[in-house]
């Protein structure tokens, strides 16, 4: 068969299940590595927090590896095989999301001294918005997020040939052995190897695309003319898919409330060892996601040179558009015993760093938020089991989440919707809590609750009503150079029009769309996030005024942020201690703060010159 003229392609080789295996066994070497390494330090903050001892560069390549998971490593490649270079330009949205994070979030969760983030929304407003806030991010990841990020494994092995269910439980299993025995250090490292494998599966997919093709420039010719290489569209409207302005705008604040509080970021960089290593992992985090987006971008725009006159998906060669990259592996590969084996290998990476990742974080808000407040006198070692016990649990439950995520439809846009949907509410709260200090719990409540629904009715009803073609702009493609066809019954110029048709198999039809379904729920994807960000702010200070405000008097002064948090003012005072009066005059301790189990040998200082000012705002 002539590479790029479609057809079915060749099954993984003894060779490739050996790469394939040796890279399981490599991620779980470096986690029972850690659990040996670390075994005389065997309490929560050293397993939840790593002994607060890590350092830039392996937590910015954790960070990074956290999120640019499998769904990054297919998923990205085929929306620039579909859509063009238009992804590349989140790389804007992660420089500004990675400056935001770590001058102004960083510095306030640091010098609290908080293990789960949700204990800041008890600490500002009250317990039940913890509770909520807790329970949202459980549901979040547990249930939704992991289920797409694994939706990544059934696309990859259905290509390979693999068998499916050895291949989830091995994932689980995997993640289940080196987060239970290793804790967060484990998994930090763990991530590094991995996102070393992700890079190389792309470098091998490039560098093949190249030969074949006849260089890089060729390829880069191809994209140009088939219209792949106009990223920059400056139109304001709201409803378009991919914009400057929709993935400028509405990306960097997607991307914020990802890194900002979401437990899986937070918790990584609150383990380094000082304030100024922790905002370096974030900068640092910076390299590692342009890196990442920019190999998967060209990997997408190398397929569309070798496929340009026979679309796989059109052609009935694969049933999924994120399996298009498996099969493009497959197809101009198979010939290198081994090198499919690191692709699927690179996927595979891409899945374990944030499954365990995933694992650790909700072990954390689980303990944090739920076990320590009801059961207050337990010992180091009893936490010690119930962090190993709820690994297991939550490692399983990954495992039955798997079997869903093989009826997802495209798992790039479908979770990011879902962290802009459920994110977007929550980082309005912490916004407001940490912005305004005349906002109440009432006033909180009430806009995370409003802000909720409102991102929840626009992204279900996105997903019932997919937007149409005019707002999606699919970009042309052929099958002119196909040697045979299978039911070729759409049009070649949209032919992605039929993967909606798949992933809206519950909707009614497209004849019936509501007046809503061309207008609110065409609304950009990426503007999620803002929009319940937004909502959750006004509607939680326009109540706030009406039940009162906040009381000054009682407010905890170093929950708000400073300005000398921003650009590293602070920076050389991580050790300094606390300043008691402080805590007095705010009403309680830092039970939370300085005696959590991961600092009880770390006081920060949160000493300012405006402190004294707060009461006279």
């Amino acid at each position: 068969m002539t590479i790029g003229t479609g057809g079915p392609v060749a099954s993984f080789s003894v060779w490739d299940y050996v790469v394939f295996v040796g890279t399981v066994l490599g991620a779980a070497g470096i986690g029972l590595f850690q659990a040996i390494r670390g075994r005389k330090n065997n309490n929560s903050g050293e397993f939840l927090l790593g002994g607060r001892q890590m350092t830039a560069v392996p937590v910015a390549m954790s960070l990074t590896a956290s999120f640019m998971s499998g769904i990054t490593v297919i998923g990205t490649p085929a929306e620039a095989y579909r859509f063009g270079t238009d992804y590349w330009i989140f790389a804007i949205s992660y420089a500004i999301m990675s400056i935001i994070t770590a001058e102004i979030f960083v510095p306030l969760f640091y010098r609290l001294g908080i293990t789960s983030t949700y204990e800041y929304l008890e600490m500002r407003f009250n317990k039940l918005i913890r509770v909520i806030g807790t329970s949202m991010y459980i549901t979040q990841t547990s249930i939704i997020w992991t289920c797409h990020v694994n939706g990544s494994v059934p696309l990859c092995v259905s290509v390979t040939g693999m068998d499916l269910w050895g291949v989830l439980v091995a994932t689980g299993v995997v993640c289940i052995l080196y987060c239970t025995l290793g804790g967060l250090k484990a998994v930090i490292w763990t991530d590094v190897f991995q996102m070393v494998i992700m890079l190389a599966g792309f470098v091998a997919v490039i560098a093949r695309g190249a030969v074949i093709q006849g260089g890089l420039g060729k390829i880069w010719d191809d994209c140009y003319q088939g219209g792949r290489l106009s990223a920059f569209d400056f139109d304001p409207d709201p409803l378009k898919r991919h914009t400057f302005w929709t993935i400028v705008v509405g990306g960097s604040i997607m991307w914020v409330s990802i890194y900002s509080i979401n437990q899986s970021q937070v918790q990584r960089y609150i383990s380094c060892k000082t304030l100024t290593q922790a905002k370096l992992s974030l900068y640092g985090n910076i390299i590692g996601l342009w890196l990442t987006v920019s190999l998967a971008v060209f990997s997408g725009l190398t397929m569309y040179s070798i496929y340009k006159d026979c679309d796989p998906f059109t052609n009935g060669d694969v049933g999924a558009v994120d399996q298009l990259l498996p099969y493009l592996v497959m197809d101009t590969l198979a010939a290198y015993p081994g090198v499919p084996g690191l692709f699927v290998s690179a996927a595979y990476s891409g899945t374990l760093s944030t499954v365990s990742s995933s694992i650790n974080a909700l072990v954390a808000v689980t303990v944090e938020d739920f076990v320590r407040p009801v059961c207050k006198n337990l010992t180091d070692k009893q936490v010690s089991w119930i962090n190993m016990g709820l690994s297991v649990f939550f490692g399983f439950l990954c495992i039955g989440m798997a079997a869903i995520a093989s009826l997802m439809g495209s798992i790039l846009q479908a979770a990011l919707s879902i962290f802009g949907m459920i994110s977007g509410p929550l980082l309005g709260l912490y916004v407001l809590g940490m912005f305004w200090r005349t906002a109440n719990s009432t006033g909180g409540l009430t806009g995370l609750i409003v802000g909720l629904v409102i991102t929840l009715w626009v992204g279900i009803g996105a997903q019932i009503y997919p937007p149409l073609a005019d707002k999606t702009n699919p970009l042309p493609i052929s099958v002119a150079g196909c040697n045979r066809t299978q039911d070729l019954n759409y049009t070649t110029l949209a032919p992605w029009t039929r993967a909606l048709l798949r992933y809206d198999s519950f909707s009614c039809c497209y004849s019936d769309r509501p007046a809503l379904a061309d207008s609110w729920y065409s609304l950009s994807y990426l503007y999620f996030c803002l929009l319940g960000t937004l909502v959750t702010v006004t509607v939680g200070l326009v109540v706030s005024a009406i039940t009162g405000g906040c009381k000054q008097e009682n407010l905890r002064l170093d929950l708000f942020v400073r300005r000398s948090d921003l650009f590293c003012a602070g920076c050389g005072k991580d050790s300094e201690a606390l300043d008691p009066e402080i805590n007095e005059k705010a009403g309680s301790e830092l039970k939370n703060g300085s005696n959590n189990a991961g600092f009880k040998d770390s006081q920060f200082n949160i000493v300012d010159k405006d402190v004294e000012k707060v009461t006279k705002m």
